[in-house]
């Protein structure tokens, strides 16, 4: 397995990576470890997150990548069997990020997470208007411009068992 994730924040990758990884053993990445400085919210120079995941998928037979940047999954996608985008609209997403248990790889407390809701929530409201590389948009021209296996799933229960 050599399968892509993306789609807004929310919208279920990391859950359904999981549940893809329960059923067949591979290695994850989540962009996010390789997006940001260390932990921060500064991204790093995109030339060196695309290092960083090129390098995961060469290390590992099996993988599963799932992210929210367009940026990064573009040099990602020749190195991939399947692409896969949830788009399950904006209003599920929010519904599970309000749903999100506390991430403790993101936020130092619960509280902290909470603190950040708000702006959170904000932002995936935005999915549908923004024009980087986190939008519908690139998210559909990354997906539509792929030549290989794909699937789009709008609806969470299509994805729920993974």
């Amino acid at each position: 397995m050599k399968t892509l994730l993306l789609g807004n924040a929310g919208s279920g990758k990391s859950t359904l990576a999981a549940r893809l990884v329960a059923r067949e053993p591979a290695a994850l990445l989540a962009l996010d470890a390789v997006a940001f400085v260390d932990g921060s919210a500064e991204r790093r120079p995109v030339a060196d997150s695309v290092a960083d995941a090129l390098a995961f998928v060469r290390a590992h037979p099996s993988w599963i990548v799932e992210g929210c940047y367009a940026d990064l999954l573009a040099p990602l996608l020749p190195h991939c069997d399947e692409l896969i985008f949830l788009d399950p609209g904006v209003e599920a997403c929010v519904a599970h990020c309000r749903a999100r248990p506390w991430e403790p790889d993101k936020y130092a407390s619960p509280e902290e997470q909470d603190r950040n809701l708000a702006l959170l929530l904000d932002w995936v409201r935005s999915y549908e208007t923004r024009t980087d590389e986190y939008g519908r948009a690139a998210h559909r021209a990354l997906f539509d411009g792929f030549d290989g296996t794909k699937r789009v799933f709008t609806d969470p229960a299509e994805y729920a068992e993974g």
